[in-house]
């Protein structure tokens, strides 16, 4: 409630942002020939923070503070950002974003993380009966590899293989399986979705929550319903197109 201000403060700004309870994310969108005016506005914006921050006793830590440049590479590459300080990528509520959306330092990173939890796993597993194994397995891999992974949605599939792979090993620790064993079966005995489809699984569970519930508003107004002409599906309910200006 103390820092409350703040989300007026920048909106008067004309810029998005969360807030957090010690986190502030600022956003904002621009062309790269207007690089440099919209850098002076993030500027003023941070400065109108930092300002209010000081009045009220706190304290902006730049330390902690990270710009990040997100666009295509022919994109920053138009970009003379030589003077500024940026970060190649960065973590929102422990997800990493890079500056290409390759997902590539989030991937090793869940994949360093995963790897430590199945050889913990793998060292037990002979004292563990199976029900037990997918337990633990479910509770502390699986959901690291389900955590945010709706922007994993169309990924090259060289990246999603490494997901792949992370649950692959899993399933044979849990199943005592060899590695030369073929993964289908084992994967369908446990009943788990391969990591494409636990993806695409996410996306529609949480479009069909946002337009049943149309919360949070900020994603029910990216999305529009159209109804079909007049044929024996026109009771179906589709989708339109999103509604974003990155998206257009």
């Amino acid at each position: 409630m103390y820092t409350t201000p703040l989300s007026t403060i920048i909106s008067s700004l004309s810029l998005d942002h969360h807030l957090y309870a010690d986190d502030t994310q600022l956003f904002f969108s621009f062309h790269p020939l207007n690089f440099d005016s919209s850098i002076s506005h993030i500027q003023d914006a941070l400065q109108h923070k930092s300002s209010w921050m000081t009045a009220n006793l706190l304290t902006l830590n730049s330390s902690k503070t990270e710009f990040l440049l997100i666009g295509l590479k022919n994109q920053l590459a138009k970009i003379h950002k030589s003077s500024l300080d940026t970060s190649h990528s960065a973590r929102n509520l422990g997800f990493i974003f890079d500056e290409h959306l390759t997902f590539a330092d989030q991937i090793t990173a869940l994949s360093k993380a995963c790897y430590y939890h199945i050889r913990q796993l793998r060292c037990i597993r002979p004292y563990l009966d199976s029900s037990t194994a997918c337990t633990i397995a479910t509770s502390i891999v699986h959901s690291k590899l389900d955590c945010c992974n709706s922007p994993y949605y169309k990924l090259p599939k060289s990246q999603l293989s490494r997901l792949q792979q992370i649950q692959n090993s899993l399933a044979r620790t849990v199943m005592k399986a060899p590695k030369s064993c073929h993964i289908t079966p084992i994967l369908r005995s446990l009943h788990w979705l391969r990591i494409t489809e636990r993806v695409e699984y996410k996306l529609l569970s949480l479009t069909y929550r946002v337009l049943t519930t149309t919360q949070p508003p900020y994603l029910h107004n990216l999305i529009s319903t159209q109804r079909p002409c007049s044929t024996r599906s026109s009771s179906l309910l589709l989708l339109g197109h999103l509604h974003h200006p990155l998206l257009k």
